[in-house]
């Protein structure tokens, strides 16, 4: 024992020989300091740590763990080393009291430890009833007793071979004792408990593995392992994703994100409340006291703030620890210099520093990934926040804010602006935490350098507003590109919407001239941007480099004695290395911030938006007996219109029947509008009790199954639904559909006709069972016979409704005497209400109406003209007739028929050839129980759409040669050149100064400065000019592969046939537009230069570091397999869980454009909260994905540092085993490289793998842009003579046709001549094959075989638009970019003739019938020889109608017409009529000779009441 240790108790001040510890080639520890505060090291840890510690345990209970065999173990352990503590405690006190007196650290040692160790134990037990599965409190504190424990091992080996004896043998026995203790334990601790007794794990199938992770595996992201190899061996699929936390899932992050925006709201309110008194001042007043403060809006960077903090405090922390551990490894680097030079000092000294070097650097990695895992899931919960609170606000906005802003716009939003939020949080920290690396690097420069660092540091600040100002520009840039975004994702969306309509009017070359232009200006800008930002590349290359330049020049040139050695120049560059960092990532930041700001600006203002109010209909209290009543309502769809609906008074008794008739424009559908809270009330009470059912008046169907669209949320009551369905007449359809009610409905119903589409909506309210019905013209879109079968089994007093509160706005007159009160409306206002007869003796404006379009028969035929159909059975027939066969009308149906359906109608068709004739009805046949199977069996076919496909495995090279092909090759050649160049030029220039530094130790004084000087700046700037040729070279070709590849993508879909758009949902093609084309467009050539740079970077470092010390050459090849196996295991996975995040990605933004469209059936429904609960639901699937993808980052960052971080240890070992042969400057210019290598290693497989999956966007759109176009639009060879057709003489020979190859045939055989100038009404129950036979005229259809003529010529000889430029069409619906799409590439007349219409039509073409007004507006414009009618009068008024047909007996009397009837009136004057029956002609002759031939026409002209 050393006696100076006995007399104090602070014997660890005792004096440390530094002979003894430092200047020996073996070192060791005073025996007091090892007794004393090496034993008491971890003690303190532990009870510094345990306050904090204990409060997260009480806050964080996870439920107990049950006592296992380990957990025993340690509590044993914990148990024996507290007794050996006390054991020699009792030895010091056995000392005391027989004489022999020891030091006082024996008492205090024993003692503090023991209590300690107890500590230890209990925490053990407390740990474990709170659920911790694996403590790294305990891990740290037994690790620490392990370290502590060496030095006193090893001494007391060292001496007791010295002295040849052991001195005191009990200690030396209890302390291997301790010692063999503590290493169990800490070995123990490394294992982790099993799950808490009630833990989500029971439940869970596949858990978030973090939460039960062990500590160490935590530390290093070990417990992705699984899933990285799991990727490697196969695909990964959506099932293997783990579930997300408790606190990561939508619903918690949305309701806090929310809270906090409310706040914000109510503080604004209440500051707007307290400002109001302030506004009565006098004008003079507010002239003296400047201009009013601007109005205070609600903040949502604040709410943000509130709800994310606390997690950036906590990443804060991190980042903190982690810049200032960055600064050791220079100082690190300075001594290993001083050691190289000194070559009398110990060996052991090299090998500390390059053993501290790789410990600082393994932290700081540790550190650095832990930060990057919680800022990125930070960043997720900003995305997940933001798309939450914006799919909230986007249910309840005002019809005025939609009209501003399209869907496309709102769903930019929650695309583009929710992610730039998360893209931006990685960089928020820099905003301090840049300054005070820079302010750090300068301390450490000026301690090295002086006062002529403040060259390079005023060069840097000089660069500051250079920079700023080009990112101002790109600001401006960037605001102006999202406009022109907007306008052509906007445009893109109008166009696939309206695709039909554009291929029937052959208008898509002006379309295409219109998307190419909007293109041209944003390709224009990003050209701009991209040259702007390569000038930027080059001052951020170069100025780390022209910063030591100059600072080295001024260095060298103020003094003549300042001497630049090896130490002075390396530690300075790897200072001003890490000076880089900040500097570089400054301008992103920046570019980052404004884009955010941008963001920030538009998110706000979108929830700012008014909302609709849902006091506007009171719904709790209304006069008795009454269930809707108006008082003096005025409403309007939007406070700067006139207002639609004007002093309104009208009161609806409970159970009442009620239709709603009136001109088109008359305000029907508005009345609706109004009483569901839709249009915002100026004045007024409305008063509406009870729960709605509201069918719109034009279907809004789900992408789901059919079932779920009828049931839409409510839980399945077999009878209900049954008798649903038979009520809606839908039994019939499910026969024919290939999974029956669980067939996939596509997006906006595509693969139903209109009339199923408004029964399936029909359904929905029928079953929802609510106490009041709104039905907005639901029969307009059927057949007669359905629309009778409808009223009478739903709507009327005998249906399902009957005693329901009922709504109808309708256009049938046939329906009226069944009401209990009409309301007529005019102009927005009730001309006249009541009862059917009443308004009839009134003899006023219904009489007339009522007089001029009933039938000329007196009034009680048409009573009976309803029973003119006999019989269920008969009624049956009708029914499946009516949607047997596959009927499509020409807005964006598409027929399906799949086996069950050939199979159904083969059993029909034998039935009926058993000699039953052609008109008699058909039993309907029950399917058998094993037919039911193939039913069910079916139902996988019944998905209509297909689901979009993950690709699986590598990205094919062929992609990458795809975009290098539209880079240019010569471009990508030169790109590469340039930047080895560059790397040549570096190695040059660090090469050079390494040769100047060994100069001066030559003799201490500098020779031919200006030479070394000029020769270094020479390299430096060369390099940085390479760059920016690289970098221009780069711009220019992914400016030009972004035209080429959109071109190529924009061309194909344009000239994409019908059958595509049938299949393909709208958002999936719109997706490659927006998200794909931003890839090519803003992301990848940037992510190819950094993956450049770094790979150069790599290869010069490990050129630079074998050619200092060729030893370092054994170690490459297994750092090399190690780095190749993280990245192979890395890469399999990360792609996947790429692709798998941008596949779940698609269904959130289509599931929100469809709730934005269908936005007024959920609220009617009361089912806004289901749709939150639905879209969050979506969102957590895709953050699934996200989530494994951040720690696969991490994961691959551990490990790839671990390899750069060996790189720095063996540089520095291998400088230190051979300091015989090297000099300073080279072991300073290897290291110094060395420690950049990590960061380029990392960037490299980074950009590697972003590249990857980048380069997945290049193959998607490829993708599309080689799908099958249709016929050319113009055949050269073939064009018709000009004056085509002269006649109009129309002629199917032998026509077949069929929608998609593989389905049945929609026409067979149809042979029929029709003259120029005759009108020929095609008639047949829904899908007979009436619209599919214009079609086939326009060849949206191709013939299977046969051939239409037209005036003698073959219309598939000819170009399409020279063929269907010369029809025209009356298609049911209009595109939904209002009137002025009809305009694109018409004449100046023309034109003006549409400007006149427009200002007829009015803003608000919500209507339908108006819609079709337009389009006949537009046939009229186009005075074509032939003109197709399909449905068009359907929706429309009598009154309209006979306008409609009066108006094509004048303007069209020398044209053939061909009219797709659904009121047989219309066409009874016709020259012929043309009677369709499943795709054959049943029936051709005069409207008179078909009656008295009593056919299918007969029965059908007996059920109108016209025969």
């Amino acid at each position: 024992m050393d006696p100076n240790c006995s007399s104090a108790l602070n014997c660890s001040l005792c004096p440390q020989d530094s002979n003894l510890s430092v200047h020996t080639e073996n070192p060791d520890l005073t025996p007091c300091f090892q007794n004393s505060l090496l034993a008491w090291v971890p003690c303190i840890y532990l009870w510094v740590a345990l306050p904090c510690y204990l409060l997260y345990l009480r806050h964080h209970c996870r439920g107990y763990i049950i006592l296992s065999h380990l957990s025993k173990l340690k509590t044993v352990l914990g148990v024996l080393l507290w007794c050996v503590s006390w054991a020699d405690l009792f030895y010091s006190f056995h000392g005391l009291v027989h004489g022999r007196a020891p030091a006082p650290v024996f008492f205090v040692t024993p003692l503090v430890v023991g209590v300690t160790m107890l500590l230890a134990t209990l925490l053990i037990q407390y740990e474990r009833l709170q659920g911790v599965q694996s403590s790294g409190v305990l891990i740290i504190f037994w690790f620490l007793c392990v370290v502590c424990a060496i030095v006193p091992f090893r001494s007391k080996i060292l001496l007791a071979k010295a002295e040849g004896e052991i001195s005191d043998p009990f200690r030396f026995t209890t302390f291997y004792i301790h010692f063999a203790l503590v290493l169990s334990a800490l070995i123990l601790a490394c294992f982790r408990e099993k799950p808490p007794f009630f833990s989500a794990k029971n439940v869970d199938p596949n858990p978030y593995p973090e939460t039960s992770a062990g500590f160490l595996s935590r530390l290093f992201f070990w417990w992705f392992t699984k899933m990285a190899i799991y990727g490697y061996r196969h695909p990964l699929e959506e099932k293997d994703l783990w579930s997300l936390k408790e606190e990561d899932r939508s619903q918690m992050v949305v309701q806090q994100l929310l809270e906090a925006w409310r706040k914000q709201e109510k503080q604004t309110a209440r500051h707007k409340a307290s400002a109001a008194p302030g506004k009565n001042a006098s004008g003079e007043d507010e002239v003296l006291l400047g201009a009013q403060p601007r109005p205070r809006k609600p903040s949502f960077l604040k709410a943000l703030l509130a709800t994310f903090g606390s997690s950036f405090l906590l990443s804060a922390c991190f980042k903190l620890i982690q810049d200032l551990l960055s600064f050791i490894n220079p100082q690190l680097l300075s001594i290993l210099i001083r050691f190289i030079s000194n070559p009398m000092a110990p060996s052991w000294w090299g090998f500390l520093v390059a053993g501290l070097m790789f410990l600082c650097s393994m932290m700081q990695s540790l550190i650095l990934q832990h930060y990057y895992h919680y800022i990125f899931v930070t960043g997720l919960k900003f995305r997940t926040g933001i798309m939450g609170v914006i799919y909230r606000k986007a249910l309840v906005i005002t019809n005025s804010v939609k009209r501003a802003s399209t869907v496309g716009e709102i769903v930019n939003l929650m695309s583009v602006d929710a992610q730039r939020f998360m893209d931006l949080a990685p960089f928020l920290n820099l905003l301090w935490s840049a300054p005070l690396q820079i302010i750090l690097a300068i301390y450490f420069l000026w301690q090295n350098l002086g006062p002529s660092v403040l060259a390079g540091v005023a060069f840097m600040v000089l660069l500051i507003p250079l920079n700023g100002a080009v990112a101002v520009k790109m600001r401006a840039f960037q605001v102006k590109q999202m406009k022109l975004k907007d306008s052509r994702i906007k445009l893109m969306s109008e166009i696939l919407n309206g695709i039909k309509v554009l291929k029937l009017y052959a208008w898509e070359p002006s379309f295409l001239k219109q998307v190419e232009g909007i293109r041209q200006g944003e390709l224009q800008l990003l050209r701009t941007a991209a040259y702007l930002h390569t000038t930027t590349t080059f001052t951020w290359m170069c100025s780390p480099f022209l910063v030591t330049l100059i600072t080295l020049w001024v260095y060298v040139y103020v003094d003549p004695n300042n001497v630049l050695d090896a130490e002075k120049a390396f530690v300075s560059v790897s200072l001003f290395n890490i000076l880089r960092l900040p500097l570089n990532m400054l301008p992103q930041l920046i570019s980052n911030l404004t884009q955010a700001s941008v963001s920030l600006k538009r998110i706000q203002q979108f929830l700012s938006q008014e909302e609709l109010d849902s006091q506007s209909v009171e719904r709790k209290t209304i006069s008795p007996g009454y269930a809707i009543t108006i008082h003096s309502g005025t409403f309007t769809w939007a406070q700067d219109l006139p207002p639609t609906l004007h002093s309104l008074d009208i009161q609806v008794p409970k159970g009442a029947l009620v239709a709603v008739v009136g001109p088109v424009g008359c305000g029907k559908s508005s009345l609706v509008s109004a009483l569901l809270g839709e249009m915002e009330k100026l004045e007024g009470k409305v008063h509406m009790k009870g729960s709605v059912a509201y069918v719109p008046q034009q279907a809004w169907i789900q992408n789901c199954t059919l079932q779920e669209n009828v049931l839409f949320g409510q839980d399945l009551n077999p009878k209900r639904y049954q008798q649903t369905l038979e009520a809606c007449a839908l039994l019939a359809d499910l026969e024919m559909l290939p999974g029956g009610d669980q067939t996939e409905i596509g997006e906006k119903g595509i693969n139903l006709s209109g009339g199923q589409r408004q029964r399936v909506s029909l359904a929905r309210a029928v079953y929802s069972d609510a106490d009041i019905f709104l039905l907005d013209d639901p029969l307009s879109a059927v057949d007669s016979h359905v629309a009778k079968h409808i009223f009478d089994h739903v709507i009327g007093p005998e249906g399902v409704l009957a005693g329901k509160t009922r709504v109808l706005v309708t256009h049938g007159i046939s329906f009226l005497p069944q009401t209990d009160f009409i309301i007529v409306l005019a102009d927005g206002q009730v001309s006249e209400m009541g009862p059917y007869p009443a308004l009839l003796q009134r003899n006023d404006s219904f009489a007339n109406f009522l007089c001029n379009y009933a039938p000329d028969e007196d009034q009680g035929h048409l009573e009976d003209s309803w029973t003119a159909l006999e019989g269920a059975e008969d009624k049956e027939a009708l029914l499946i007739e009516d949607t047997l066969s596959n009927h499509t009308d020409l807005t964006d149906n598409d027929p399906v028929t799949y086996v069950v359906q050939k199979q159904f109608m083969r059993q029909l068709s034998a039935l009926s050839s058993d000699g039953e004739g052609q008109g008699r009805p058909v039993p309907r046949r029950h399917l058998g129980p094993s037919e039911k199977v193939q039913v069910t069996e079916a139902k996988a076919d019944g998905a209509l759409t297909q689901e979009e496909k993950a690709a699986i495995g590598t990205v094919e090279l062929s992609v990458f040669w795809d975009y290098a092909k539209a880079v240019g090759l010569c471009t990508t050649l030169a790109i590469c050149l340039l930047y080895v160049g560059q790397s040549a030029a570096a190695i040059g220039a660090n090469v050079w100064l390494s040769a100047w530094t060994n100069d001066a130790m030559a003799d201490s004084r500098q020779n031919n400065t200006s030479l070394r000087l000029g020769v270094y700046a020479a390299l430096g700037i060369l390099q940085g000019l390479l760059v920016m040729l690289a970098a221009m070279a780069m711009a220019a070709g992914g400016i030009q592969a972004a035209r080429v590849l959109h071109q190529a993508l924009l061309h194909n879909k344009i000239r994409s046939p019908q059958s595509f758009f049938d299949t393909t949902p709208s958002g999936r093609i719109l997706n490659r537009f927006s998200k794909d084309i931003y890839v090519i467009d803003e992301v990848l050539a940037p992510v190819i230069l950094m993956l450049l740079n770094s790979f150069f970077n790599a290869i010069s470092t490990l050129v630079v570091i074998v050619a200092s010390t060729p030893l370092f050459t054994v170690v490459i090849l297994p750092l090399a397999v190690l780095y190749t196996l993280v990245q192979r295991f890395y890469a399999a996975t990360s792609r996947q869980l790429k692709r798998l995040e941008s596949v779940s990605r698609s269904p959130i933004y289509s599931h929100f454009s469809e709730t934005v469209t269908g936005a007024s059936v959920i609220r009617a429904y009361n089912r806004s909260r289901d749709f939150e609960i639905i879209s969050d639901t979506k969102v957590d699937a895709n953050q699934r994905s996200c989530y494994p993808y951040i720690i696969s980052n991490r994961w691959l960052s551990i490990g790839v540092e671990f390899v750069g971080n060996c790189v720095v240890l063996f540089a520095a070992l291998f400088a230190v085993i051979g300091r015989s042969s090297l000099n300073p400057g080279l072991v300073g210019l290897s290291v110094s490289y060395s420690l950049q290598v990590t960061f380029a290693l990392n960037w490299m497989i980074r950009m590697m793998s972003d590249l990857e999956s980048n380069i997945v966007a290049v193959e998607r759109v490829k993708e599309y842009s080689k799908t099958e176009t249709e016929a050319p639009w113009v055949v050269e060879g073939s064009r018709p003579p000009e004056g085509w057709p002269p006649l109009g003489e129309v002629e199917f020979r032998n026509y077949s046709a069929r929608y998609r190859p593989g389905l049945d045939l929609v026409l067979r055989d149809l042979s029929l001549h029709v003259h120029g100038g005759e009108k020929v009404g095609i008639v047949g129950r829904t899908g007979a094959g009436k619209s599919s036979m214009t079609l086939c005229l326009f060849r949206i259809l191709e013939a299977a075989k046969g051939e239409i003529r037209i005036d003698g010529l073959n219309v598939a000889d000819i170009g399409l638009h020279d063929l269907r430029s010369q029809l025209t069409i009356i298609p049911p619906l209009l595109r939904s970019g209002g009137l002025g799409c009809g305009r694109n590439g018409r004449s100046q007349t023309e034109n003006q003739s549409w400007a006149t219409e427009e200002q007829v039509g009015g803003p608000q073409l919500e209507i339908v019938g108006q819609r079709q007004l337009v389009c006949l507006a537009r046939a009229l414009l186009r005075k074509s020889r032939i003109l197709v009618l399909d449905e068009a009068t359907a929706a429309i008024d009598l009154e309209t109608d006979n306008l409609i047909q009066a108006t094509i007996r004048t303007q069209f009397d020398t044209c053939t017409v061909l009219t797709i009837a659904h009121r047989l009136n219309t066409i009874m004057d016709y020259t012929r009529v043309l009677v369709l029956d499943k795709g054959v002609v049943a029936e051709f002759d005069s409207p008179a000779n078909l009656i008295a031939a009593r056919g299918i026409f007969y029965g059908m002209a007996r059920d109108a009441g016209l025969a």
